[in-house]
C-alpha cells in the first residue's frame, strides 16, 4: 500500500503533550549516549580510538542541543493564535 503524502518540511509551531514526551525521551537517550562516549574516550589509550569516541560523543551532544531548540517556543501564544476549531 503506497500513499502519496507530502512530508512536512518544518515541525508544527506548537508542541503537544505527546510531542513533549517524545522529545524528553530523545533528550535522555542523547544525553546518556554522550556521557557513555565521553567516559569511554577519557579511558581510552589508543589515540585513534579516543578520537573516534570523542567524535561520536560530540555527535550526540549536537543532537541534544538540536532537540533543545524545539523546546524554545512560546506554546501559549501559538495555541492562543490558532482558530478555536484546531485547539479541540
Amino acid at each position: 500500500m503506497q500513499t502519496n503524502q507530502v512530508p512536512i518540511p518544518n515541525p508544527p509551531p506548537a508542541i503537544t503533550t505527546k510531542d513533549l514526551s517524545y522529545i524528553k525521551d530523545a533528550l535522555s537517550w542523547e544525553l546518556l549516549a554522550f556521557k557513555k562516549f565521553h567516559f569511554l574516550a577519557q579511558n581510552a589509550t589508543d589515540p585513534k580510538f579516543k578520537q573516534a569516541l570523542d567524535k561520536a560523543g560530540q555527535m550526540h551532544q549536537n543532537h541534544y542541543q538540536r532537540l533543545l531548540t524545539h523546546l524554545q517556543v512560546d506554546n501559549n501564544s501559538i495555541l492562543a493564535s490558532l482558530p478555536k476549531t484546531q485547539q479541540q
